[in-house]
């Protein structure tokens, strides 16, 4: 069972955005069984929807179009499958109502017009999917063996009513063989690395398993993907294969994706021992403050971060001695420890992370290297602070910098 997936928007064409409508409905497809072949991105031109529409017939079962719905000239995209279906608009009394009921309660500003009006037409082949949470109804079309979904661009809009309209009448629609994925997510080894250490595993898994190695930013996850009819033999066999893996590499192994991220282990860790948890972050601006707040109840146990990003604000609101910096540089495991420290003190937490370094693409106050870096760890046991190097791209030593912090704080939060 294929699909592919077409995005309007002169928007994504030009980078203005980011396309995540595409993975967030090709994770959707995948849950049912259903393979996304193809992802395609057209602009806001009708020759050009006319001719991926085609072509996406010519390829899979199931085609879903997002965005060009507004109620705006440059959005053509109703009127392009009028032509493409032969087929002409009328005004859904039910989508009207719907969009007469949201200008009443939510749009008091600005008076319906009839172009906002105009949002409920839709083809008359088509049946209309309520847009809760907008004008724009999607649009359900079958055409000989191919379904043909059109939806809003907004992501919040278009990810409702994937979820909540889409997906069922699919999994009404269409018999699907059953994709299964478990991804397990190690830090502190590379992939190459990784590789070696489980290579007769590997070798030896059924032969409807496949393994994906998936490295990114200090991390490499390990996708296991399972194909076939019966959803209860993929699940027992994937788990016995995690069950053998789990010797090899266990001692990297943190948890799998799609169950909880990194910060949301970090929450539970910390919440169930009762602790608190504060952050002095330089080079890192904040990143793993957001990351922590992130996680719904962080207030709970997280008190505040100060984020020293200059060496005048370290030594004026964190208290890290002026010697200390002149002796040892800011970008030193002397100074990491010295944050953590203060800001645990300052905030009166139990735990506190602290990041100091050179993410480039200059020195800085610091004659240290692009790419070094120093993680503190402040707890009730003590202080510590670890050197890394992180490369020379300034957004991956944030970015790995910000995970490496995590995992030192999940083991150090582990060992009480």
């Amino acid at each position: 069972m294929l699909a592919e997936i077409i995005t309007i928007g002169d928007e994504i064409l030009i980078g203005q955005i980011v396309d995540t409508n595409s993975t967030f409905i090709a994770k959707e497809l995948n849950k049912i069984g259903v393979s996304v072949y193809q992802i395609t991105s057209v602009q806001d031109e009708r020759e050009h929807i006319l001719q991926a529409l085609a072509e996406a017939k010519g390829r899979a079962q199931i085609i879903i179009v997002t965005g060009g719905l507004g109620p705006t000239k440059d959005d053509i995209t109703k009127h392009t499958f009028c032509e493409y279906f032969d087929d002409e608009l009328v005004r859904d009394q039910n989508v009207l109502a719907h969009i007469e009921e949201l200008f009443k309660k939510y749009i008091t500003t600005t008076k319906i017009s009839e172009v906002n009006r105009d949002q409920a037409l839709v083809l008359t082949k088509a049946t209309a999917l309520h847009n809760a949470y907008g004008t724009a109804p999607g649009m359900w079309i079958k055409e000989d063996d191919t379904v043909f979904v059109s939806l809003p661009g907004v992501p919040f809009e278009m990810k409702n009513l994937i979820i909540n309209a889409v997906i069922p009448k699919l999994v009404k629609e269409f018999e699907r063989p059953y994709i299964l994925h478990k991804t397990l997510v190690t830090y502190g080894l590379g992939e190459s690395a990784i590789a070696e250490k489980i290579e007769d595993w590997e070798n030896n898994l059924p032969s409807f398993i496949k393994l994906a190695y998936l490295p990114n930013l200090g991390k490499v996850r390990l996708r296991l993907t399972a194909k076939g009819p019966d959803k209860e033999v993929l699940s027992k066999s994937v788990e016995e294969e995690m069950q053998k893996l789990h010797p090899l590499i266990g001692d990297i192994i943190y948890g799998f994706e799609d169950e909880e991220t990194l910060e949301e282990v970090v929450a539970k860790l910390i919440t169930s021992k009762d602790f608190t948890l504060a952050t002095a972050e330089s080079f890192t601006g904040g990143k793993i403050a957001q990351r922590i707040t992130s996680v719904p109840g962080a207030s709970s146990y997280f008190k505040g971060s100060v984020v020293s990003y200059a060496t005048e604000t370290k030594i004026e609101l964190l208290h890290v001695p002026e010697s200390l910096v002149n002796e040892h540089s800011v970008v030193s495991e002397e100074v990491a420890k010295a944050m953590a420290k203060n800001v645990k003190e300052l905030l009166k937490t139990d735990f506190a992370i602290s990041t100091t370094g050179n993410a480039g693409p200059t020195k800085g106050d610091s004659d240290a290297d692009v790419g070094t870096v120093y993680i503190g760890i402040a707890s009730p046991k003590g202080v510590f602070a670890h050197k890394f190097m992180m490369g020379n791209h300034r957004e991956r030593i944030v970015q790995k910098s910000v995970n490496k912090a995590f995992e030192l704080l999940q083991k150090e939060i582990l060992k009480f």
